[in-house]
């Protein structure tokens, strides 16, 4: 893609890894990946750190790196020398604004009033905005949840409660806002201020996400123009939900079989290795689960203390899990008379 629309450069909002100690072949993808941007196709690189990354493992060698043209944001206080890059036009400042605690931001930037994700975020808005003359163009590229955004279940969550929101209006200051941590892309302030998303799927919940990689624009006096750029996965994130026979007899038109697939089985009855036999047709299945346990697909607890329930009680619960139906009349009788016929065997055995 890089290749095929040579931006003026890659930007990177984190976050680069998935922990912040990654494993090695995790850096080693990302090594060859930004070799053939920025060795291969002579493309900078901008990126900065996310909540999941180490930013001081992710800033060694940085003034080694950025004459290499690959620019790593660092925490606030350091080095933060903007990246410009020329149009026609002339310069756009790239400000990068690396994921930091409220915590680190009083530290390093000596601000008793970062107590929160937002004031620390104004913070250091205030600072790097320090760096750009007035009247340039600029983007900034952070990494913050936005008040506002739309999160899902994949993302590892800032803080406790709302003190991790960071208001939308701190970003105005900047041309365009490169958004990272969020992994549905969504725009905010007529674009002005966007989340690319994630490359790819990380959770069942991101299952009816299109990930894209977002394409910018910047004019003369920096108007914006944004564009997607879909991704199409060797292997997509897929939920199937209906009965097993259904399931089983594979995927419709246009989806693939080698997908990765979570199943909801509606049946209400005993069914024998279902995990086993949808292998057969979907080999790289996750995960299935049972709509009649309950809305979660977990068993409810019995109410009441079971040592004091009668058979009938104690299978009645039991039913009403698997299927989610109360036990009719007619099954009550055939279960006491189950009952019935156990006991009367038991009478009659030899001891």
């Amino acid at each position: 893609m890089v290749r095929e629309e040579r931006p003026d450069a890659v930007l990177i909002a984190g976050d680069v890894y998935d922990k912040s100690l990654p494993p090695v072949d995790a850096v080693q993808l990302l090594d060859d990946v930004l070799s053939r941007i920025i060795l291969g196709e002579s493309v900078p690189v901008v990126l900065i750190p996310g909540n999941h990354d180490s930013p001081e493992r992710l800033s060694f060698g940085t003034r080694l790196l950025a004459r290499q043209r690959l620019h790593v944001g660092t925490l606030p206080g350091g080095q933060c020398e903007p990246v410009i890059v020329s149009d026609d036009d002339g310069p756009v400042w790239i400000i990068p604004l690396a994921y930091c605690d409220p915590r680190v931001v009083r530290e390093r930037l000596g601000d008793a009033e970062a107590q929160d994700h937002d004031h620390a975020m104004n913070s250091m808005v205030r600072w790097a905005r320090g760096f750009a003359p007035p009247g340039v163009r600029t983007i900034a590229v952070a990494h913050a949840f936005v008040a506002g955004g739309e999160p899902s279940d994949s993302e590892r969550p800032l803080s406790v409660g709302g003190a991790g929101s960071v208001d939308v209006g701190r970003f105005m200051a900047f041309g365009y806002t490169a958004l990272g941590h969020l992994h549905r892309p969504q725009s905010m302030d007529r674009h002005r201020v966007r989340y690319a998303g994630s490359l790819m799927k990380y959770s069942f919940a991101e299952a009816g996400h299109s990930k894209s990689v977002t394409l910018v624009e910047m004019g003369r006096v920096g108007e914006v123009k944004v564009r997607e750029v879909r991704l199409t996965p060797r292997r997509d994130l897929r939920c199937l939900e209906g009965r097993l026979a259904d399931i089983l007899r594979g995927p419709g038109p246009g989806e693939s079989r080698e997908d990765y697939i979570s199943v909801t089985l509606t049946d209400e009855g005993a069914l024998l290795h279902p995990m086993d036999r949808l292998r057969e047709v979907y080999p790289n299945i996750l995960e299935v689960r049972r709509s009649v346990l309950s809305d979660a697909g977990e068993l409810i607890g019995i109410r009441g203390d079971h040592r004091r329930m009668s058979e009938l009680e104690l299978f009645r619960a039991f039913f009403e899990q698997v299927t989610g139906q109360p036990l009719t009349e007619e099954q009550e009788e055939v279960f006491a008379g189950v009952v019935e016929g156990l006991r009367a065997r038991e009478e009659v055995a030899p001891s």
